[in-house]
């Protein structure tokens, strides 16, 4: 006979019950195995198992505060919510209140609001502001993670050993039974019966995307005066530490192109090709070529960056050497997460475009990629869609960027996202699907020019597990020199993520 603990998570209750030759107990006392919350008390010496359950702190996505530390959660927890909570209890369900409340003891009265877990998201969304734990696997993309302690499970270099919402669970009892428990669920006699946690690091992979780069004028010319890595002196680790890095680079490489002018005049773009040093000293996985650049040196310096690339290793999308080879999605499989990424170029000018027999971005073909994400989400990818749109000066986006964003979340894609955009703006979702209008630049010499506001960018870091996508964290740079980003200050941040969330469209 098996009881279980009611803290105990679904995904671990369903492991045990309803099973064939598994027989559930309704209390402690008639039972021979039992699973429950490892205490401070009690730390698991004569268990058969430990388990490991990490829980996360979470707040609506469009929440400015990014986190707390423990004791001002467990000050919470006691009746004394910080700011921005104030008098807002943290919602839970029932199951992850039974855990705290074993380790933490009985909350204060009003500081904790228990629902249903199907019901937490709309509840904080609507009741804002609000904040919630839950349990990792759990998390969606509608919520943002907070960090305690500095630590999120979101991270790579998360660490359960320091962070306040890890619990432990212990399987007890004597070893004959357990030996009978996994012969009745099919296992072999050295397997776990449970599963060890809800957060294992091999499921877990975190891609960074950035907006525009383009290593000309003003930024090349620091780049030669002050070292090629230069532009990726304060944010490079950001781009290094994730598992995938996107670049959208616009510009083609020429051996043969000329110095950089910081006051050049024209619009027709070439890079050195030794500045591709910067592109691998920032860690690129995935380079994208819709950007409207890519022939302003014609097909052979077009062809010749496409070989770069593909010496590099580094998947390309959105552009190829012609047209049928720009319209192929570029795969990728990382810790059993598939990605697919597909992007196009709507504006133009024609002569960036890849023919049949010429390289250049991907001219936009709705239906086609409509039907491309369907195959992809139908042979398990999870699609990711990026635009070279018009550009708009304005955190808000145009009807039509509107309409043709959603167009793609609606096909399936899970990620829809504005490369193009020198001037950061507005986000959203649809369903679970986060649309991202446009980043601002990355790598790009515009210093609140031609419009206040172009110095302010967005890297966005999605993180999936286990096939699916769970979250976005919203990183956030400041341009220096015309050339080196540099993580925003706290008051820097907080103005950005109030004006750009101010007209976003939050509604599912």
């Amino acid at each position: 006979m098996v009881w279980v603990d009611s803290a105990v998570p679904g995904v671990l209750r369903n492991v045990l019950s309803g099973k064939a030759g598994v027989a559930m107990a309704a209390s402690p006392q008639g039972a021979n195995l039992q699973l429950l919350p490892q205490t401070k008390d009690d730390q698991g010496s004569e268990a058969l198992q430990v388990i490991q359950w990490v829980y996360a702190l979470t707040a609506p996505f469009n929440t400015v505060t990014d986190g707390i530390t423990s004791s001002d959660l467990r000050a919470a927890w006691q009746g004394q919510p910080p700011e921005p909570f104030g008098d807002s209890p943290i919602l839970m369900d029932s199951s992850t209140l039974a855990v705290f409340r074993a380790l933490w003891g009985q909350p204060a009265e009003g500081a904790v609001a228990v629902l249903p877990a199907d019901q937490l998201l709309d509840y904080a969304w609507q009741h804002a502001p609000a904040w919630a734990i839950l349990p990792f696997e759990e998390l969606g993309p509608r919520w943002k993670v907070l960090t305690v302690d500095g630590q999120s499970p979101l991270h790579r270099d998360f660490d359960a050993g320091k962070y306040a919402l890890a619990a432990r669970f212990v399987l007890k009892g004597a070893p004959e039974v357990a030996a009978r428990l996994q012969n009745a669920l099919g296992l072999a006699s050295d397997a776990a019966i449970l599963p060890a946690t809800n957060r294992d690091p091999g499921k877990l992979t975190v891609l960074v995307m950035t907006g525009v780069t383009a290593l000309v004028r003003a930024t090349a010319a620091k780049m030669e005066q002050r070292g090629i890595d230069y532009p990726a002196q304060d944010i490079g680790a950001w781009l290094r530490d994730a598992d995938l890095t996107h670049i959208s680079n616009e510009v083609p490489f020429d051996p043969n192109c000329p110095k950089p002018d910081p006051l050049q005049a024209t619009l027709q773009f070439c890079s050195d090709p030794a500045y591709i040093k910067l592109l691998q000293d920032v860690g690129t996985d995935i380079v994208e070529l819709t950007g409207n650049h890519l022939e302003d040196y014609g097909p052979d310096a077009a062809l010749y960056t496409l070989n770069l690339y593909k010496q590099e290793g580094w998947k390309t999308y959105g552009g190829g050497a012609n047209l049928a080879q720009s319209r192929q999605p570029a795969l990728v499989e990382h810790n059993g997460n598939r990605l697919a990424f597909l992007g196009c170029n709507p504006v133009g000018p024609a002569s960036d475009w890849a023919t049949d027999s010429q390289p250049g971005s991907t001219p936009c073909d709705y239906a086609l990629m409509e039907s491309q994400i369907a195959d992809l989400r139908a042979s398990g990818y999870l699609p990711i869609v990026t635009f070279q749109y018009n550009e708009y000066y304005q955190f808000a986006p145009s009807e039509t960027q509107v309409r043709d964003f959603h167009a793609m979340a609606k096909a399936g894609a899970v990620i829809v996202s504005g490369s193009q955009a020198h001037f950061p703006q507005a986000m959203g979702f649809l369903g679970d699907s986060f649309i991202h209008y446009g980043l601002g630049n990355l790598f790009f010499d515009q210093m609140d020019y031609p419009v206040v506001g172009t110095r302010r960018e967005f890297i966005d870091r999605h993180v999936f597990y286990d096939g699916r996508y769970i979250g976005t964290e919203l990183l956030t740079a400041m341009l220096e020199d015309y050339a080196r980003p540099r993580p925003m200050t706290p008051a820097e941040r907080q103005s950005l993520l109030q004006d750009v969330f101010a007209v976003s469209d939050w509604a599912r």
